[in-house]
């Protein structure tokens, strides 16, 4: 008996292709299809950047992004530039001038356990900027400006029963705090690392971290600073082989926090995941910008952050980019970012975008809400007999526990139910 065409299933790179592939509107094996007919009916363009050959290849495009470890590829910003247009850049002025520490601004703690070891990289010592490829000022400035480098290093086949604390403390407001840190899990480690930012300080931090072959590892990052700091980072890693790497960012405090947050891999057969948490009150500006570099195939990647605002002057920005290249075969993945307005006047900016160079993948995807509170899930709680106020609560808490769950640590998951209960008394929400 001979297979109809249908019933076969032809393989390219471990990727079914033929009649049976899965298909995409508008792509071909050779990346998006932009002809003019194909996407003129589209719901939507990737990003809101348009379906034309010259943004994909263009300005727009993550593949012509510049990255660098010279300052002077980097002019300080004007706001007019796409990754600074959101951003209040007068209030970052401290942390965008090519310059060192004010002394010793910020105090480091740090708790690891038996068998972690804790030693500093100097400029060229590997794996010092192997993952960490700066793409803005405040990165390259932090990087030039940190003579020795905080490592931490989970030797191979190691398993990190406690999470590895840093908790930076800063000291005094408005003083300038250049930091690079390094966390390294080898082949087939499995550790939880957090870092933790409380006190005053106008703090430049990077973070780079490089996921071994088959190994296990999360990295939290909580923004917990008083309400005169100022805070950008850049935080990248590099994924290995078959290795699974959870980023978890929750943002709270701060005047300023502008966290990006990156990874891509060093090889197939990983699994990345990103998520996010941040309330913004009254005066506060929280940016969150994340990137996905889908490098090679048959990688799965998932994002999700979830955002409230409570306040006239409250302010959020998040920005998702996943590129997906031509090289990335059997990519599956998906970024979604949504945020919940509890008074007038907040604001919240939200940019998913998409760019994808070949057909071959198994599924991509993006999404992005903004809204009020769902006036069905209020009805169905006060019909309970549940008063007004304890109803909003439990719908804010049900909608940013989701993300609270990935942590999966339970005395931090603790402190930060209390954290969010401490935020909604502030406006009565």
């Amino acid at each position: 008996m001979t297979n109809t065409p249908a019933e076969q299933a032809e393989k390219v790179a471990g990727v079914e292709v033929g009649e049976r592939r899965i298909t995409i509107p508008g792509m071909t094996e050779e990346g998006e299809n932009l002809a003019a007919a194909t996407n003129a009916a589209a719901d939507h363009s990737h990003g809101g950047l348009g379906e034309t050959k010259q943004v994909t290849s263009g300005a727009g495009s993550r593949t012509n992004r510049h990255t660098g470890f010279e300052v002077s590829g980097f002019p300080e910003p004007t706001g007019r530039e796409e990754e600074w247009r959101f951003t209040p850049l007068k209030k970052l002025a401290r942390v965008l001038t090519d310059a060192p520490s004010d002394g010793e601004p910020v105090d480091y703690q740090i708790s690891a356990g038996e068998g972690v070891v804790v030693s500093s990289l100097t400029h060229g010592t590997a794996p010092r900027n192997q993952a960490l490829q700066p793409a803005d000022r405040a990165a390259v400035v932090a990087s030039k400006n940190v003579d020795e480098a905080l490592y931490i290093q989970v030797p191979a086949d190691t398993e990190v029963s406690e999470p590895i604390r840093v908790v930076i403390t800063g000291l005094e407001a408005g003083k300038r705090a250049n930091s690079h840190i390094v966390l390294e899990a080898g082949t087939h480690a499995k550790a939880v690392f957090v870092l933790e930012h409380r006190g005053s300080a106008a703090f430049n931090g990077n973070v780079e971290v490089i996921v071994g072959d088959g190994a296990d590892v999360k990295v939290i990052s909580l923004q917990r600073w008083n309400d005169d700091a100022v805070h950008v980072g850049q935080h990248d890693a590099e994924v290995g082989r078959d290795a699974s790497y959870k980023h978890v960012a929750i943002s709270l405090g701060g005047e300023v926090v502008r966290l990006n947050t990156n990874f891509r891999y060093a090889a197939e057969g990983a699994e990345a995941e990103m998520y996010g948490l941040y309330f913004a009150d009254s005066g506060q500006h929280i940016e969150h910008r994340t990137f996905v570099d889908h490098n090679s195939p048959r990688n799965t990647s998932n994002v999700l952050y979830k955002g409230a605002l409570q306040g006239a002057t409250a302010r959020t920005v998040w920005v998702g980019d996943v590129l997906i290249r031509k090289a990335a075969e059997g990519t599956d993945s998906y970024e979604k970012n949504q945020n919940l307005l509890l008074t007038d006047g907040a604001r919240a900016d939200s940019v998913p975008n998409l760019e994808i160079e070949t057909g071959l993948i198994e599924g991509a995807g993006h999404a992005s809400s903004t809204g009020r509170f769902d006036e069905n899930h209020l009805f169905y709680l006060m019909a309970r007999g549940i008063p007004e106020k304890e109803a909003r609560q439990l719908v804010v808490r049900g909608f940013l526990n989701e993300i609270i769950q990935k942590i999966d640590v339970e005395s931090i998951e603790e402190s930060l139910q209390e954290a969010l209960e401490q935020e909604l008394q502030i406006h009565g929400h």
